[in-house]
C-alpha cells in the first residue's frame, strides 16, 4: 500500500514539474504568433542540429553548419526546438554537451534569414521563439556544458549562457557583438549573462562588444576551465571527462539536483522551497535512496 502510494505521488509530482519546465514565456497574449514565425523560418534552410544520446546518459548536441561557422539558419532554429523537446522526454539523460562542427562553436544567426525577417513583427516573433527555446534548454533536468571551440559570437554567445557551464579551448573566444549590429541580445543572453558574471561585467562585455578569451573568461567566471587540446575530437573527449564528475550516479538523483538548483535560481524563495520539497519527494524512499541506506556509505 505504502509503495503504491509513493509511486502515485512520485508520478504526479514528476508530471507537474515536467509541465512547469515546458511552459512558454510567451503566448498569443504577448502578441506571439508561433506558427507564423515557424512558417517563415522554414523558408531559410541549411545546416542541421544533430543529437546523439549515449548509454552513459550524456547527450551531444552539435550545431552543424560549418560553411557559415555554424550560424543558425531558420530551419536550425526549428530543429533546436525539436531537439530540446526530445531531451525533455529523455528519462535516462543526466548531462548535455553543446558543441559546433568544424572546430568552431557558432557565429550567431545566418544573415540571409535575418535580412528577410527584418520587420518589427517578425523580429519580435523570432526573439520570443528563441527565448522560449533557450529557456526550455536551460531548464532541462540535465547538467549542460557548452564546449567552445573557435568563435561563439552574437547568438552563439547567447547560446553559451543557456548552459550551466562553459569550457573553452585555446584560441577560442566569446563575443557579444550585438552593438555593432545596432542591437541588444534578443535570445535572453543579456539577462542570463548578468546572472553569470554580474551586472558590471555584463555591461562592459555588451557595451564594449569585447572579445573574451579563455583567460578572461576564467577571471570573470564565464568559463569553468580551459581544455588543453584544441582538436575537435580530443576536446569533446575532454569535455565528456569533465562533465562525468558531475553526472556520476543514478539519473534520478542527478536530474533532481538540477531541478532544485533551477528552482533556486529562478523562483522566489518560498516557491523554490516548495519545489525543493516536491523534488525531494520524488527521490526520498526511491531506489537510489534505499540502496544507499543499505550500503551505509561513509562520507570523507
Amino acid at each position: 500500500m505504502a509503495v503504491s502510494l509513493w509511486k502515485k505521488i512520485f508520478q504526479t509530482t514528476k508530471e507537474r514539474i515536467l509541465q512547469q519546465r515546458r511552459v512558454s514565456l510567451y503566448n498569443i497574449a504577448h502578441g506571439y504568433e508561433e506558427e507564423l514565425i515557424k512558417k517563415k523560418l522554414q523558408q531559410f534552410a541549411g545546416g542541421s542540429i544533430n543529437l546523439s544520446k549515449e548509454d552513459n546518459g550524456i547527450g551531444i548536441l552539435t550545431l552543424n553548419n560549418p560553411q557559415l561557422m555554424n550560424a543558425f539558419t531558420g530551419t536550425m532554429m526549428l530543429e533546436l526546438q525539436e531537439k530540446v523537446a526530445e531531451l525533455e522526454n529523455w528519462k535516462d539523460g543526466k548531462g548535455l554537451i553543446i558543441c559546433g562542427a568544424g572546430n568552431t562553436f557558432c557565429s550567431g544567426s545566418d544573415l540571409n534569414a535575418v535580412k528577410a525577417i527584418s520587420n518589427c513583427q517578425d523580429g519580435m516573433n523570432m526573439c520570443m521563439f528563441m527565448q522560449n527555446t533557450l529557456t526550455r534548454l536551460m531548464r532541462l533536468p540535465l547538467i549542460s556544458v557548452a564546449l567552445i571551440q573557435g568563435k561563439a559570437i552574437g547568438g552563439g554567445a547567447e547560446l553559451t549562457t543557456a548552459c550551466d557551464f562553459r569550457l573553452m579551448t585555446p584560441g577560442s573566444e566569446i563575443r557579444f557583438v550585438h552593438k555593432h549590429m545596432g542591437l541588444v541580445p534578443g535570445w535572453g543572453g543579456a539577462a542570463r549573462l548578468v546572472r553569470i558574471v554580474g551586472s558590471g561585467a555584463a555591461l562592459r562585455l555588451l557595451s564594449g562588444a569585447l572579445k573574451v578569451d579563455p583567460e578572461r573568461a576564467l577571471r570573470l567566471g564565464l568559463s569553468e576551465e580551459t581544455l588543453l587540446p584544441s582538436e575537435e575530437s580530443r576536446s569533446l573527449e575532454e569535455a565528456r571527462a569533465w562533465l562525468s564528475q558531475y553526472t556520476e550516479g543514478p539519473a534520478s538523483v542527478i536530474r533532481a539536483v538540477k531541478q532544485v538548483v533551477t528552482a533556486g535560481r529562478e523562483l522566489p524563495l518560498e516557491d523554490a522551497l516548495r519545489t525543493e520539497k516536491d523534488v525531494f519527494g520524488t527521490v526520498w524512499g526511491g531506489p537510489a535512496n534505499l540502496q544507499a541506506l543499505v550500503r551505509r556509505p561513509k562520507h570523507k
